[in-house]
């Protein structure tokens, strides 16, 4: 029986939602048949996840209908969303690092059985679905990888009729990406449908059977992924031609950016620790530093970033040691970074753009004189990041928490690259935002390294360090590959360098 031959399992029919000053869905319809793999698709603010949240239950619609196997379907919370059948991984997991896995399972469920049999069932649950868990295992010590099992363990407990998940594969290795394909497969076969987001359009290729546009909160296409284009794709959610990131070489130069055996204890509970990472950038040359989720990442920018200081001559700053400095002075040496936890970390929730811009340009771009801050300055600057990176948002006075996590996205990298900086470090610069504001930040960060700033790009995105890197480097366990040029590599060969989850020697790999 083909996909078009089985029941429809889910309708959507014109579903709206609205909130002030936008317009979050505007009449969306579509269909999900039993055991097909359905993308949604469309650009950063599109409507996805407000689209999502309803059909969950964590948000309730203006207009429109649901029908959830021929029988009216209007959950009023998650809890009645799981008792209908449909479950939901979220981007970012939500999980007690403290706890045990079986133990974070029980909190997800509304009646859990006795933990000993809990415990039998997830064992019994992630063999079979080639997903192995030890539910003793605290969440902690868990890779990125192992922690998404624990959140699809626990949507498969309940027999799920219905599997949300939402950009799925961004802290997996290539293996890992497989083995979760070969999973969203068997549950399609048995019957299970998946609707599933993702701004990596090759996955959407390889995997799914149907998709669904949206632009600006409506339906304006469907396609068969498997007949078309990642690039037609992409070019169908956004409504414009896209043109790949033009690299524009500068001449190497001197080194910019030194790191020397740089080993330091992590301060985030449960991160790793620096284990002698070594590494230069030049003027021009832009660093691809890879690796799975919890291996190091955040640490080498806090590092780097001056947030957590080190002897002084393990960072060096065009020759000057500056490892003891911190972010202040580090700014003023020429050193810009925008970290990956974007709201919280890169910018302040509930303060307005004018002042985030504030709080990361205030040294490169004047924004104070004598301990007064210049306002009208901060504003032009705030400004000009949102004309320059295509920001969507009403006004720069709106509240960082305002915006989408794309546009949010692009307002961070902006800021940064904005301050005409001699070395760039970015963590996820793509994190969540869609084909065109990616091409855009990628151009961007090119054309940075082209003006002669010496770049470090750390990304779970291989096809992006592929794209843009002269080196590339794996972070594994709070070790750093030797690094080597990009031509030549093969996704493979990369992603055995980052696997430390397979026990891959990364000293093997990158040789």
């Amino acid at each position: 029986m083909t996909i078009a031959d089985r029941p429809e399992l889910l309708s959507v029919q014109g579903i709206t939602k609205a909130y002030p000053g936008v317009v979050a869905n505007s009449d969306v319809s579509f269909t999900i048949r039993e055991g097909e793999v359905h993308a949604l698709l469309g650009e950063n603010g599109a409507g996805k996840s407000t689209l999502v949240k309803m059909i969950f239950g964590l948000v309730k619609p203006d207009a429109g209908q649901m029908r959830l196997r021929g029988a009216d379907y209007a959950p009023q919370k998650p809890g009645q969303a799981r008792a209908a059948g449909v479950a939901m991984v979220f981007q970012h997991f939500s999980l007690f690092e403290a706890l045990n896995v079986a133990e974070n399972v029980a909190l997800g469920m509304e009646n859990p059985p006795p933990m000993r049999e809990l415990a039998a069932r997830i064992r019994a649950v992630s063999e079979e679905y080639g997903l192995p868990l030890d539910p003793g295992r605290m969440v902690g010590d868990l890779s990125a990888g192992e922690r998404q099992r624990v959140e699809i363990i626990r949507c498969l407990l309940q027999d799920p009729k219905l599997l949300i998940m939402d950009e799925p594969t961004s802290v997996l290795t290539p293996q890992e990406v497989e083995i979760l394909f070969k999973t969203l497969r068997q549950l399609s076969a048995e019957g299970t449908a998946i609707l599933y987001i993702s701004h990596k359009l090759e996955e959407i290729r390889n995997l799914c059977d149907a998709a669904t546009i949206l632009r600006r909160g409506k339906v304006v296409g469907t396609a068969d992924p498997k007949a078309t284009t990642a690039r037609e794709l992409a070019e169908l959610m956004v409504g414009t031609t896209l043109t790949p990131p033009e690299r524009r070489r500068a001449d190497r130069g001197e080194v910019v950016l030194g790191v020397s055996d740089l080993t330091l204890a992590s301060p985030i509970p449960f991160g790793t620790e620096l284990k002698n990472v070594s590494f230069t950038v030049a003027k021009g040359e832009i660093l691809g530093i890879a690796g799975v989720a919890g291996n190091g990442q955040d640490e080498l920018l806090l590092a780097l970033s001056g947030e957590l200081r080190a002897p002084a001559d393990r960072v060096r700053i065009n020759g000057q040691p500056v490892g003891d400095l911190g972010p202040e002075a580090r700014r003023r040496a020429g050193l810009v970074a925008a970290p990956e936890e974007r709201l919280g970390h890169a910018a302040v929730p509930d303060m307005s753009l004018v002042e985030n811009a504030l709080l990361s340009g205030a040294v490169r771009k004047g924004l104070t004189q004598r301990g007064f801050i210049d306002w009208a300055g901060a504003e032009a600057f705030a400004a000009q990041i949102v004309k320059d990176f295509d920001v969507r948002t009403p006004g720069t006075h709106v509240a960082a928490r305002a915006l989408s996590g794309g546009n949010l996205q692009k307002f961070v990298v902006g800021r940064e690259l904005s301050q005409d900086p001699s070395v760039i470090v970015i963590n996820q610069p793509t994190w969540g935002v869609d084909a065109a504001a990616a091409a855009a930040i990628r151009q961007a960060i090119l054309d940075r390294a082209a003006a002669g700033a010496a770049v470090v790009v750390i990304s779970q995105d291989l096809d992006e360090l592929l794209e843009i890197s002269d080196n590339f480097a794996a972070l594994n366990e709070g070790r750093l590959s030797r690094p080597r040029p990009v031509e030549g590599l093969t996704i493979d060969q990369i992603g055995l360098m980052m696997g430390g989850a397979h026990g891959m020697e990364v000293a093997h790999h990158g040789a």
